[in-house]
């Protein structure tokens, strides 16, 4: 292993110089991204073979669409993005097979039924069909959707996906009311307030969690081989806080909970802290991803660039184009010893972070395997009040390994349920131990 000896002077000018160009690339990222939701509508007028397909749905349920003014310009418009944009090409038939689908088994007598609940029903069976991340957001799903990546929204606190019949549990965000009640990583829901979700798509699931701050919803869970069991969730607006830090023996603890707008930044001044408060003292850094849902893709990024020299980050492959994020000069840890904690609730963009700096060797992976959600989905605005939720590329690690499937850790250390302590944790600091000894 390479050694590196830096002057204090040189090393302090040289983490100011760092900080400030990570803290530029967030700004310009966070620029770029007001400007697209600034942007407003997307291809707004959908596309001819859109608007038969949306013809020829209105007139399976007797609703003839009448062009301009039509409800089922809406299905047109979802229906040309999902066609050109989605990550794998999807026949038109099929598509519009899987909505008049939805329309049926949600309205089996749709001449009954407000043409915007048809509707509805539609874009839900065809985006169901193409996987559990793909959504339409109406007005309170679109600014949902921008509180949390914000760090801000209200809810119970959980990250969830659809596995089969039920709503499977990511992770529960830190500090949130789900969290507080014991919700884990792999909990299987399966009804709220006594209703099952079964046959529900993912939008409608989540939509029977949320509610108004103070109210209450009863979930029915499955964990593991133990029986059903209810848990009680009063809802909250919940604020949520990146990252947090501490520093023990020698030692800089910082746990990421979510990539939120502000992770980087927060990731950062937890650094600049540790260095300014513990400085020679600061032997090495434990990142805790441990139930880690995800979060924005740039923020992730971001902060592996701040821990990386050179080399690549992640590549995303969509139908059309690949993209690949590069690490730039300047290690914001000037090369300390890294372990990151993780486990089968590190999802997304935690994935990316964690794969991207056991790739390159900067840092040894403690703990599970993670989720292995290696997709990623783009919201496109329709106007300022809805949008769409798409897949549209995939990512893969440096070494070019899908996520899909999970990252595998370097040291594989299980929980025990019934043992004090954190197990992981004190693998991890042994491992820098160890680390640090060889440095």
């Amino acid at each position: 292993m390479l050694l590196r000896i830096i002057h204090p002077i040189a090393a302090y000018e040289t983490f100011q110089v760092t900080r400030r160009m990570i803290l530029l690339r967030a700004a310009f990222f966070a620029l770029v991204a007001a400007i697209t939701a600034s942007c407003g509508v997307v291809h707004n007028s959908p596309g001819p073979e859109a608007q038969v397909a949306a013809k020829n749905l209105a007139e399976q349920v007797g609703a003839p669409e009448s062009a301009k003014g039509s409800k089922f310009q809406l299905f047109a418009k979802v229906f040309d993005q999902v066609r050109t944009l989605y990550v794998d090409q999807v026949d038109d038939a099929v598509l519009l097979t899987a909505a008049a689908q939805g329309m049926r088994t949600a309205f089996p007598e749709p001449a009954k039924v407000e043409e915007i609940k048809l509707v509805g029903a539609a874009i839900d069976g065809m985006l169901g069909s193409l996987d559990p991340y793909s959504a339409y957001l109406d007005n309170r799903d679109y600014n949902a959707v921008r509180e949390q990546t914000r760090g801000e929204f209200g809810g119970i606190g959980l990250q969830v996906t659809k596995e089969g019949d039920f709503i499977k549990v990511i992770a529960p965000i830190d500090g949130t009311p789900a969290a507080k009640a014991g919700m884990q990583a792999g909990d299987a829901i399966t009804h709220a307030d006594g209703k099952s979700l079964d046959g529900l798509t993912l939008r409608a699931a989540v939509l029977r969690l949320r509610g108004p701050a103070g109210s209450q919803v009863l979930l029915t869970v499955k964990r593991a081989d133990l029986e059903p069991f209810e848990v009680a969730i009063v809802r909250a607006k919940i604020h949520i806080k990146a990252v947090r830090w501490s520093f023990e023996k020698g030692i800089g603890y910082i746990r990421i909970s979510s990539f939120t707008q502000q992770a980087t930044k927060e990731f950062v001044d937890a650094i600049e802290t540790l260095r300014n408060d513990a400085g020679a003292a600061l032997t090495g850094l434990v990142i805790d991803l441990r139930n880690n849902p995800g979060g924005l893709l740039e923020q992730s990024v971001l902060i592996s660039d701040a821990l990386l020299e050179k080399g690549n980050i992640v590549s995303t492959r969509g139908r059309s184009d690949q993209r690949y994020f590069n690490a730039h000069i300047g290690d914001i840890a000037s090369g300390l010893p890294i372990v990151v904690l993780v486990n089968d609730g590190s999802a997304s963009a935690a994935e990316i972070l964690a794969g991207a700096l056991k790739d390159h060797g900067r840092a040894v992976l403690v703990g599970g395997r993670t989720f292995g959600k290696g997709s990623v989905q783009t919201i496109i605005p329709f106007s300022k009040n809805d949008g769409l939720k798409l897949t549209t590329a995939r990512y893969y690690t440096p070494s070019g390994k899908s996520v899909d499937g999970g990252i595998e850790p370097d040291v594989p250390v299980a929980q025990d349920p019934d043992r004090e302590g954190d197990e992981q944790r004190e693998r991890a600091v042994l491992e820098l131990s160890r680390l640090a000894a060889v440095r």
